[in-house]
């Protein structure tokens, strides 16, 4: 049995509002970037069998756009607390208590969180996820607390899909 996360860093976020990290929301160009790695993602007809996002607005703008490629409803969506962590170690946990049932999910969140998970599971190395960055890998494992080293399939990065 496979499984599969696909992390999904959120779009570039505005600095131009006096507001918290967690309530900062996505510039212009992130939205912009965040439909090109979308649309991308459709055109693979992939499409997760769950989708979970961190909480903070530019992870969930994200998540939001991603949801609108897919045609689904933001019901289609849990918002996990566990997913607002800058480090990984909270991500890793999470994804390690997943329900079985699920072979396909993708991660709605943040770095440095998401390219440390990448380089621990993927078996190709990145510098760095970067904002509206995807990255998809697959586990030869059929029981999430199994969760190793896995190999990584898909690596979009939105600077390649700009015309």
């Amino acid at each position: 049995m496979m499984k599969s996360i696909t992390l999904v860093r959120h779009g570039k976020s505005s600095w131009e509002f006096d507001v918290s990290d967690f309530l900062r929301p996505l510039k212009n160009r992130g939205v912009y970037d965040v439909k090109l790695v979308a649309n991308q993602y459709v055109s693979l007809g992939l499409l997760p069998n769950v989708i979970y996002s961190s909480p903070a607005v530019r992870a969930f703008s994200t998540c939001k756009i991603f949801l609108g490629a897919f045609n689904l409803s933001e019901d289609s969506v849990t918002i996990k607390d566990d997913l607002y962590d800058f480090g990984g170690e909270s991500v890793i946990n999470f994804i390690k208590r997943l329900p079985n049932d699920y072979n396909s999910v993708m991660l709605f969140g943040h770095n440095h969180a998401f390219t440390s998970i990448a380089n621990i599971f993927g078996d190709k190395f990145i510098d760095n996820l970067p904002t509206s960055g995807l990255i998809k890998i697959n586990f030869d494992i059929s029981d999430w607390k199994d969760l190793k080293q896995g190999t990584t399939e898909l690596l979009i990065i939105p600077k390649e899909l700009r015309a």
